[in-house]
Formats: structure tokens, C-alpha cells, sequence
């Protein structure tokens, strides 16, 4: 027989969208149960993607720096030698501490936790919403039911036709997390922020990197001039690219494979023995009876929502990777907050055009607002500045001096329309340029901005000066 419990509010689904809705929620005094099939919270981000991605991105930049750079600044060391193993433990050790850490945020704001899969299965008889929950270890299923269920369940990998993923040769970024071994040679098919962000790791610890995209560039969302400082970047730093590239399919030879690719000359082939597939995610819905409920999904998956994040079906809402917009853990946050803020009657809003987003190579890369491709098909009229690092005295002293800052304003009010980062900590300096452009600000705003010397965001504010071609350093 099941038990039945009764909530406020149920989330289905505990990562970085779910687990952020139902601590807003508790503090708004509902009664919050969430609902989550994999054993430790987080979701993806936590425990096979932003989290464990950053740390080995940080191991492999000191890995790299102490193995190509402590010369320059007069560090003598023997050759540094690689120990994998010790390398991926402190990733895990990182995970367990944040994992850990969200499962005391639930137990001090009173949220009821719940191990296994859920599926709605309709409405009781006082019209709220039933979920059933299967346990992972058990056979008692749980009933909950709410007059209010969040799902949040995320996405997964998409994979390539006929190339399924098997988790040893053809693998997503979850095994790309967890190699045993640096691979000889890694193929990755898709150049965006994953693919890049896995081949840097990959590259800086031995491995061959060849990515192969299918678009003319890599990073098709970001302003050009960002994307191909970048793209230069990785190529200097060894990553072999393959732009206009499609896989056409694999064969596998013992423990290796052959890529079979087009590049518009005819079929070729390459060895290797990773393929990474980093060729986009997918929303995660199987399962939960969505469906047969009569919520609606758009072509691309996507549940349909309204401004209150409310599906077609009223009670049951839909934030993150499920739902239109960017797939990034913190568009999925602030989803949550407002989502459970509005249920309460506060006017919440997310400030989609403030999203900043990053990838995080090195340099990093990081963009808020439109691209300058965008405002020319827009036909808005702008004013462009730009500042390079290599003429920024902190960057000098850290002899981190590829990228630069370029701010794009109005041309008739000087509001801030976007801002691109190519350059080190690109991913802490966009914060400044999120916060100016959510107040509506100009570049003279930034212009006016007494920044600290010797640091790396004078940047931002030469940049912002050379909007009116006031810059002092360039």
C-alpha cells in the first residue's frame, strides 16, 4: 500500500532550477517535498557538469601553468608529473562537499526529501495533483500529492544518428568527466561551450584534441570577434579544428575507433579512441506523464509555459532546461526563485536579456546582451569600444594578456546593448557588466566608474571609454 503525504508545493527534480526553488519556497513558509532519482542532489550541473567540469578545468591550468609557464617567472621545478588519480578524486571530493552541502540547506529549511522516479498521474478527489514515486532500493511506492508540482528534471546529451552513446568510445561529457587514462587521441563533435571546455582539459593533460563542428565557426552564439580570438586561442594551444565538419559514422576496432567525417570533399576517415558528442542537450520528460496529462511540449521538446512558468495544465509548472531559453544552471536558479516568488503573489521577473553566459577555456570567454551581429540584422545603429588586456597593467603582471573587452552601445542614448570578454577571469568580470546593463546603464555610466588599480576590470571601463574614443591607454 502507498503512503500518501500531502505538501504545498512538490518539485520533481533537485538541481540547480529544483533544489533553489524549494529552499525559496520553504522560506516563503510552504510545506516543500522534492522528488529526485539519483542519489545525491544537484542535478547535472552538480555532479557531472559545471561542478566536476571546473575543477578539472582548474587541475589542468595549474597542471599546464607549472609545466609550461613557471619558467618565465623565474620558478624552477623538475618536469611536473600527472597523477590522474589524485587529479579526479578532488573533483569527486569537490562534488561530495556541494552535494553534502545542499542536503543540509534541505534539512535546515524543513524540505522533505525523496529518493526515486516520479510520474504524475492526475488529480485527487480534492484537485490536487498526484505523484507517484518509485523508489530506487525499495518496492513500497510513496504518494504525494499538492495543489502546486515544479518539474525540473533538466536535460540529457543528444546524440549523433546511428552513433549511440556506450560509455566507453562514444561517450558524453559524464565520461569525459571520469577518463581512467588521458586519451591518445579525442575527437569531439560539437564546438561549443562543452566540447571546447572537455578539450582543454584533455589537451593541457597530453591528449591529441580534434574537434569537429558542422558550422562554418565554433561558439555560434557569440559575437564574432569573441569567438574567433578564441578560436585562435585553441588552436595555439594545440586543439586541431575541423570547421564544416559532419561525422558520418564509426567503427570500432578493438578498444579504438575509426571516425568516418565530411568536410564537403567526400568521405574521410581518423583513428582515435574517445568520441566525445558535445553536440547539444535535449529536455529530460520521459517518464513523467506529462503528456497524458495534456501538457504540452513544443517541437523541440520543450514544455509550453506561461509568464507565471504555469503549462497548459494550471498547478503544474516547468522551469530550466525544460522550458525555452538558455541552458544554463543559472537561468534554471532564477526560474526557480521566481517561479515559487510569483505562486506567492510577488511581480518576480527573469531579465532573460541579462543572462550572462561563459565558457571556460583560457582564456575564458563571457558575453551578457546582443552581439553585434545581432544588432546589424536588428538595423540598430551602435557605437562599438574595444580594449585589449595586452595593454592592461595587471594583465601584464600576470602575463595573461590575449582577449579583450568590447562594449556595445546605442548610438542615440549610449545604453549598454551588450558586452563581450575574451581574457582572464572573463567569467568573474561579466558580473560587473550583467549589474550595469540590468540598471539600464550607459558606457558613460562604466566611463564615470572609478575602477581599482592595477586590476584586470579597467578593462571594462577603457573599453567603455573608447565608446566615445576617450580611452587613455590605448
Amino acid at each position: 500500500m502507498s503512503e500518501i503525504t500531502t505538501f504545498d508545493l512538490i518539485v520533481i527534480g533537485a538541481g540547480p532550477g529544483g533544489y533553489v526553488a524549494a529552499i525559496r519556497a520553504a522560506q516563503l513558509g510552504m510545506k516543500v517535498a522534492v522528488v529526485e532519482k539519483r542519489a545525491t542532489l544537484g542535478g547535472v550541473c552538480l555532479n557531472e557538469g559545471c561542478i566536476p567540469s571546473k575543477a578539472l578545468l582548474d587541475s589542468s591550468e595549474l597542471f599546464a601553468l607549472a609545466r609550461d609557464r613557471f619558467a618565465l617567472h623565474g620558478i624552477g621545478i623538475e618536469t611536473p608529473r600527472l597523477d590522474l588519480g589524485v587529479m579526479m578524486q578532488r573533483k569527486d571530493d569537490v562534488v561530495k562537499k556541494l552535494t553534502e552541502g545542499i542536503a543540509y540547506l534541505f534539512k535546515k529549511n524543513g524540505i522533505e526529501r525523496i529518493h526515486g522516479a516520479a510520474s504524475l498521474t492526475g488529480r485527487n478527489p480534492v484537485g490536487h495533483h498526484q505523484v507517484d514515486v518509485k523508489p530506487e532500493q525499495v518496492a513500497t511506492a510513496v504518494t504525494l500529492t499538492a495543489p502546486k508540482v515544479i518539474v525540473a528534471t533538466g536535460s540529457e546529451a543528444s546524440g549523433l544518428p546511428g552513433m549511440p552513446f556506450d560509455g566507453q568510445i562514444v561517450v558524453s561529457a559524464r565520461e569525459a568527466l571520469s577518463f581512467d587514462a588521458v586519451p591518445e587521441h579525442l575527437i569531439i563533435a560539437g564546438g561549443g561551450y562543452i566540447g571546447l571546455e572537455m578539450g582543454s582539459v584533455w589537451r593541457r593533460l597530453g591528449a591529441r584534441v580534434t574537434v569537429m563542428e558542422m558550422l562554418p565557426q565554433i561558439l555560434p552564439t557569440m559575437d564574432r570577434q569573441a569567438a574567433d580570438a578564441l578560436y585562435r586561442s585553441l588552436r595555439k594551444q594545440g586543439i586541431q579544428f575541423r570547421l564544416g565538419t559532419r561525422i558520418t559514422g564509426i567503427r570500432r576496432t578493438d578498444s579504438k575507433a575509426v571516425v568516418h567525417f565530411d568536410a564537403g570533399t567526400g568521405s574521410e576517415e581518423i583513428d582515435c579512441d574517445k568520441l566525445l558528442v558535445a553536440v547539444g542537450r535535449r529536455p529530460l520528460t520521459a517518464g513523467l506523464g506529462l503528456e497524458g496529462l495534456g501538457v504540452k511540449l513544443d517541437e523541440r521538446g520543450r514544455v509550453v509555459i506561461d509568464c507565471d512558468y504555469q503549462t497548459t495544465i494550471p498547478g503544474i509548472y516547468a522551469i530550466g532546461d525544460l522550458v525555452p531559453g538558455p541552458m544554463l544552471a543559472h537561468k534554471a536558479s532564477d526560474e526557480g526563485v521566481v517561479c515559487v516568488e510569483r505562486m506567492a503573489g510577488h511581480h518576480s521577473v527573469v531579465e532573460y536579456e541579462y543572462i550572462p553566459g561563459v565558457v571556460y577555456t583560457w582564456p575564458e570567454g563571457a558575453i551578457v546582451g546582443q552581439t553585434e551581429e545581432q544588432l546589424k540584422e536588428s538595423g540598430i545603429t551602435y557605437k562599438a569600444g574595444r580594449f585589449n588586456f595586452a595593454a592592461l597593467g595587471r594583465a601584464r603582471c600576470m602575463d595573461e594578456t590575449e582577449g579583450f573587452v568590447k562594449i556595445l552601445a546605442d548610438a542615440e542614448n549610449d545604453r549598454i546593448l551588450g558586452i563581450h570578454i575574451v581574457g582572464p577571469r572573463a567569467s568573474d568580470l561579466i558580473a560587473e557588466a550583467a549589474t550595469v546593463m540590468s540598471f539600464c546603464g550607459s558606457a558613460g555610466d562604466i566611463a564615470l566608474m572609478c575602477h581599482a588599480h592595477p586590476t584586470l576590470s579597467e578593462a571594462i571601463r577603457e573599453a567603455a571609454l573608447d565608446v566615445h574614443n576617450e580611452a587613455i591607454h590605448v
